[in-house]
Formats: C-alpha cells, structure tokens, sequence
C-alpha cells in the first residue's frame, strides 16, 4: 500500500464513473445502435457497467460483434456519432463532487482529470458541465503515447499541477486506474461506486482505500493519520 501523501498537493480524478456520471448518456446511445440493427433494448444497467470500458466494449456488447468482425469499425464511429448528439446533457458531477472541488480550492490543493476518453468528447463535456473551480490539468490518450494502465498521463497531470506523484492521489472506477496511480506512486482511492462489470470487485483491485459512494470521497481525501 501506498503512504497518503504528507503534503497533499493536488487529486487526481478519471472522468466517466468517478467525477461525472455519464451512463445515462451511453444507455440511449447503445440502445438506438441497437435498434438500428432491429435488436430489441437491452438492460440498461447492463450497459452502465460497462460505459469505462469506452466505445468499443459498448459496441461488443450492444451488437454482440467481436473487434476482428469487418463491420466493427463502422459500427464503433456510429455510436460515437449517436455519442456526439447528446453529448453533455444529462451527465452530472456525481453528488457531493462539486463541494469537494470547492473545498479542494479552499485548501489551495490542485485538481485534475486523467481519462481515456478522447479529447473530442472530453473538452465539450467539461464546458457543458462548466465545473468550478476548473481542472489545473486534463489529460486525454491525444496527449500522451501509453493510455492507462500505464502511468504517463498521470506523470503529465503532475507536472501541470506542479507537484510529485507521491504528492498526489489518484481516483478511479477501474482496475487500470488503479494500477496506473500506483505505478506512478499515488495514493489510490478506487470508486466502487462507478461502472463495475458484474464480475468484477473493486476490493480486489489494490487501491489504498475504496469509496463506495461519491460522498465519501471527501473523508477519504481529507483523512488524517
């Protein structure tokens, strides 16, 4: 396990199941690429959970199709495109974040974002959901060569923010968060309260610490001892 950092310099958050519910944005989407199809709607919270594994597990489990099929990329730019027209206008900062963004800023403690999601979709999410105070750093796999797992994005996060790694924790809703903050030496705080496959288990994971709501986030940060 990693020490919490002494001298908390800055909190790192992924974006879709750890700082911004976006599921129900995705949910419409997969279904009308089904629909599309003549499938009939699938379980909603099927697809919920597995909105962090990006655009391309979505199209997998909403058309059963494998990555290797001929069709897939097409079918992949069409749920991006479905994507794009909602894009923003139902996701939400999970309860209590924005609260917790204030009290980071009262605190003089810097916060950022490391996703994997794209930066196209990422900037016009963030300005719809205009969140104050703004993120000191946004990460996307545009900007980086090796996408979590991988702790690059993490290390550029911490270089805009202007602290070291072990000055930093890291919050995410899946395994590779997980394995990215703790390979670049951050504390780790896994969101079980994000997008959780069926079979998969947050306590498994080796984060530091689990929140299993977004409200106790702001205990877990800001613990002492």
């Amino acid at each position: 396990m990693t020490r919490r950092p002494q001298q908390l310099r800055a909190v790192i958050f992924d974006l879709d199941g750890t700082l911004v519910d976006t599921a129900d944005e995705f949910v419409p989407v997969v279904q009308a690429l089904r629909a599309e199809h003549g499938r009939e709607p699938m379980d909603p919270q099927r697809i919920r959970a597995s909105v962090s594994n990006g655009a391309r597990a979505l199209v997998s489990l909403g058309l059963d199709m494998g990555e290797h099929e001929p069709e897939f990329e097409s079918k992949r730019l069409r749920l991006l495109e479905l994507y794009s027209q909602v894009l923003g206008t139902i996701a939400r900062p999970y309860p209590g974040i924005p609260e917790l963004l204030l009290e980071l800023q009262q605190r003089d403690i810097g916060w950022g974002i490391s996703t994997n999601k794209p930066r196209a979709y990422t900037e016009p999410l963030l300005h719809r959901l205009a969140m104050q105070p703004a993120p000191g750093s946004v990460v996307c796999p545009d900007d980086i060569t090796d996408k979590k797992p991988h702790p690059e994005s993490l290390y550029r996060n911490c270089l805009e923010l202007n602290c070291a790694p072990h000055q930093a924790i890291y919050v995410g809703d899946h395994l590779r968060d997980i394995e990215a903050g703790r390979r670049a030496g951050m504390y780790t705080i896994a969101a079980a309260y994000g997008y959780i496959e069926p079979d998969d288990n947050p306590s498994s994971w080796g984060a530091d610490v689990q929140a299993d709501s977004s409200t106790e986030l702001h205990a877990l940060i800001f613990a002492t001892g």
